[in-house]
Parts: C-alpha cells; sequence; structure tokens
C-alpha cells in the first residue's frame, strides 16, 4: 500500500500531528479520503502502542477541532495490516464545504483541501468559492414542522447498546437549528411524525395487480427501519431441498445485501419533498426506490469505487451509534460482491436498486411451501430424524407455533394470537381441510398438540427437552 491522493500515512499520533489539518483537507476534498496511524512514509506498518487511547483522543480533537460539525462523516477503527494492528481514520467528502479548523476560521491557515499525496492550504478564493456554493439547506437547518417533540424510542435504542443520552442530547446529536429549535433530523427521529414508508406486494411483475400493502412509520426512522427489516426478512423465503443428513438452503436474496442498501436508502433518502423511499416485491424481483440521485460532484464512477458523501450526516451518526450501520465506506462493497452495477439504476431525482430473486416462488397449494431464511436451523435443533420425514410447510407449520405468542417488547403487545385451523390455512393460503392434514399428522409424531375444544380451540408447540 502506498500514499495516494486518498490515503496518507502517519508513524504515530503525538501533539505536533496536526490531525486536523489532515481531515479537513479530506473533507474538503471531493473524493474524501483515508488516514492511517501506525504506519511509516514507506508504507510499511509499525503499528500504535495505545489504540485504544489514542482512538480516543483522535475521534475528541476532530469533533471539537473541525467546523462545521463533522460528525456522521468520519469513522476511526482498527485494521490489521500484515497481522499488525493500526488506526484507519475514514473521511468521507462533506456536504457543507469549506470546512476548517475551528481555532482559525474560514482563512489560509484553517482551510486546507487534499493535492495529490498532500493536504494544502486553500487560497481566499478557492475559500470564497467553496463558501458560495455551500449547501445551506440541509435537514439540521429546516424546522421541525411540530415544535413539542418526544424520543422516547430513541432512548430505547441507545440504551439497548448501553449508551446514555443525556439532557444535551439534541444538541450532541445535531437535532436542533441555530435558533435552538428542534430540527427535521429531530422530527424523522421523534416518536411521532408525518414520514410513512410503503412496502407494497404484487401478484406479477408489473404494478397491476396489488396483493399486499403495508405502511411503517409515523414513528422514529429508526423503528420503521427495524419493521422494514423484519417484514422483508420474512418474505425471504428460502427454497430448501432436504435430505439426510445434507440440505441445501436458496434464499430469495443475500440477506446482509439487501438490509445494506435498505439502511442505505432511508438513511440517504432526500426528505426535502417529503418522500420517503418505497420497497415493491414483485414475483420475480425486489425493487428499492429512494428519493434524490447521486450528491452533487459525485459521478457513477466514483459511488461504485466506494466514495462515501453522506447526503444526511446527522441520520448517518444516529444509525451507526445504535449499530444499524457498519463503517463508513464499506457497505457498498459488501453489496457489489453479490450484485452487480446493472442493479442500480440512476434517475434524475430517484435512485432505484432492482434484486432478481434467485428463484422464482411457487403459489401451488399441494406442492411444497418456502421456508422463511433460518426457520430451519430453528426447528430442527434435537429432533432432525424426525423432521426430516416432513414437507417444508409442515416445518413451517412448528416455526409459525413457535413464535406464537411472541412478546414484543416495545410495543408490550403480542406479536401472534394463538393459532386455529383457520388462522393456520388463512396463513399459508390454503383450504383448511388440506392443514387439517399436516397438524394431524404433526401431532401423531409428537410435534404439536390441539388446546380446548375442537370448535375454538388452539395448536400449540411440545417443545423438545
Amino acid at each position: 500500500m502506498t500514499e495516494t491522493n486518498r490515503i496518507e500515512f502517519k508513524r504515530e499520533l503525538t501533539r505536533e500531528l496536526d490531525i486536523e489539518r489532515e481531515v479537513v483537507a479530506f473533507l474538503n476534498y471531493h473524493e474524501g479520503g483515508m488516514l492511517y496511524i501506525g504506519i511509516d512514509d514507506s508504507g510499511k506498518p509499525i503499528g500504535v502502542q495505545d489504540i485504544d487511547g489514542d482512538m480516543l483522543k483522535i475521534k475528541d480533537r476532530i469533533r471539537n477541532g473541525i467546523s462545521p460539525s463533522p460528525m456522521g462523516l468520519f469513522d476511526v477503527m482498527v485494521e490489521r495490516i500484515d497481522d499488525i494492528p493500526v488506526i484507519k481514520i475514514f473521511v468521507a467528502s462533506g456536504s457543507e464545504k469549506p470546512y476548517y479548523k475551528t481555532k482559525f476560521g474560514l482563512s489560509e491557515r484553517g482551510c486546507f483541501i487534499r493535492v495529490g499525496t498532500a493536504a494544502e492550504p486553500m487560497t481566499p478564493k478557492q475559500i470564497e468559492d467553496l463558501y458560495s456554493k455551500r449547501v445551506r439547506l440541509s435537514l439540521k437547518n429546516i424546522p421541525s414542522p411540530h415544535k413539542e417533540l418526544t424520543f422516547r424510542q430513541l432512548h430505547i435504542y441507545y440504551d439497548s447498546q448501553h449508551l446514555t443520552l443525556n439532557e444535551s442530547f439534541a444538541q450532541n446529536l445535531d437535532l436542533l437549528t441555530a435558533d435552538g429549535g428542534y430540527n427535521y433530523v429531530a422530527y424523522l427521529l421523534a416518536d411521532t411524525n408525518s414520514m410513512s414508508i410503503k412496502l407494497a406486494k404484487y401478484a406479477g411483475t408489473d404494478r397491476d395487480e396489488l396483493i399486499e400493502n403495508h405502511e411503517y412509520g409515523y414513528c422514529s426512522l429508526l423503528k420503521a427501519t427495524d419493521q422494514v427489516l423484519n417484514r422483508l426478512q420474512v418474505e425471504n423465503t428460502v427454497k430448501s431441498s432436504i435430505g439426510y443428513p445434507y440440505r441445501t438452503d436458496t434464499p430469495l436474496w443475500n440477506e446482509r445485501a439487501v438490509r445494506e442498501l435498505v439502511i442505505n436508502a432511508i438513511v440517504h433518502n432526500d426528505y426535502f419533498n417529503e418522500v420517503s423511499p418505497k420497497f415493491e416485491l414483485f414475483s420475480d424481483r425486489l425493487e428499492i426506490t429512494s428519493a434524490g440521485s447521486l450528491p452533487n460532484g459525485m459521478s457513477k464512477a466514483d459511488f461504485f469505487n466506494g466514495v462515501s458523501n453522506p447526503r444526511n450526516k446527522e441520520l448517518m451518526r444516529v444509525f451507526r451509534d445504535v449499530d444499524l450501520v457498519e463503517s463508513l465506506g464499506t457497505g457498498l462493497q459488501r453489496v457489489l460482491k453479490v450484485y452487480n452495477e446493472e442493479s442500480f439504476v440512476f434517475m434524475d431525482n430517484f435512485m432505484r436498486v432492482v434484486i432478481p430473486y434467485a428463484w422464482l416462488p411457487s403459489n401451488s397449494e399441494d406442492g411444497e411451501v418456502n421456508v422463511p431464511v433460518n426457520v430451519l436451523e430453528n426447528v430442527l435443533e434435537n429432533s432432525e430424524k424426525n423432521l426430516i420425514q416432513l414437507t417444508e410447510r409442515q416445518i413451517h407449520i412448528i416455526f409459525r407455533l413457535k413464535e406464537t405468542g411472541k412478546m414484543n417488547v416495545l410495543e408490550n403487545v403480542l406479536e401472534n394470537e394463538k393459532e386455529s385451523s383457520a388462522s393456520l390455512a388463512e396463513y399459508f393460503g390454503v383450504n383448511e381441510r388440506t392443514i387439517r392434514r399436516d397438524l394431524q399428522f404433526l401431532q401423531r409424531q409428537g410435534h404439536i398438540r390441539h388446546i380446548g375444544p375442537d370448535k375454538g380451540g388452539h395448536w400449540e408447540l411440545i417443545e423438545k427437552e
């Protein structure tokens, strides 16, 4: 590895190292860049003695020494090169250029930009030109439509990561406008808002016959994101060939790649016109459409090469805090290992990703049903030989009963009511006579039991010890 326009090496973190200068230069550069601590000028890794301490110092210096706020535009992580741990600082190109060292302001001593392999001072004309093009209309500068907001759900998500939001959380997370009121980012993360994410399902390959239409929203964008991800996980059925002792599972789509695409569509969506992302399931593909095309100054080549320029850096920061987003600049590269560039469609005001199914689902009543991802792993456990005899629909019934009565802690409600023959028949899309045959077979095999009278009773799973 050698130094380039996007890569800079430093031997160690010292008081003399002007790390703010290097980060400012990458923030102002249209491609961003990466700064490594623990690598000498020749590109040889020499390591870092106090990685945890140096990482804390780096985050603190970047957060407090650069303006406008770079939060959501940088990531500090450990990377092993030749099995030697070094510190990697990933810096995205910012949308509020010019960035500068807070101490020196908008001056030649405060503003820098990457030129070749060096961070060079910007001229007064460069500073003036960039400032005149600064994108002033960002979500953090748009006032919330409502002044009174609550953030119970936001606190729950932070608590789940063992992070505490103190009384100054709104200011720390850039949820306030310049005059101290809540901004549009706060509105999107609040417990109640008017934003709704739509998920539609069609019978065929076009939009002629809509069979399901779901809306997830009017709540914190974090919760809405989880709801979309959970629904798509249910829809991501697996085609399984069951045989003893091996089984082959093929899901409709790669779960990790699609998760990355879903979160990207929500985090980078252009919310200025109150248009939310849309997710559409066809008989042969999944389509993910978000508002807004490539950010200004970014080409398709930049996009596919992993150049990061977050449209909504405040949302990105929060999503990363609660572990919905991993390290900056890595997500798209993971997606491209599974789905090629042809899957991405760039329009003037929208971006769409088209994910073809790995196989075409069948809706035949008498055929085998398709099983959700990880279902078989959940139900095979200690009785694999017995379950090998079962059809996929019967295995799916066991999973359905296993989930019956599961409590949603966040909402304090039951996810599923107790299952009767009629409710199971409706769920699987078959007639009641067909489902009763499956239930009676599972009962004879000792997997399930019927509770209560023939009419009005319900089925439950017999837990294996």
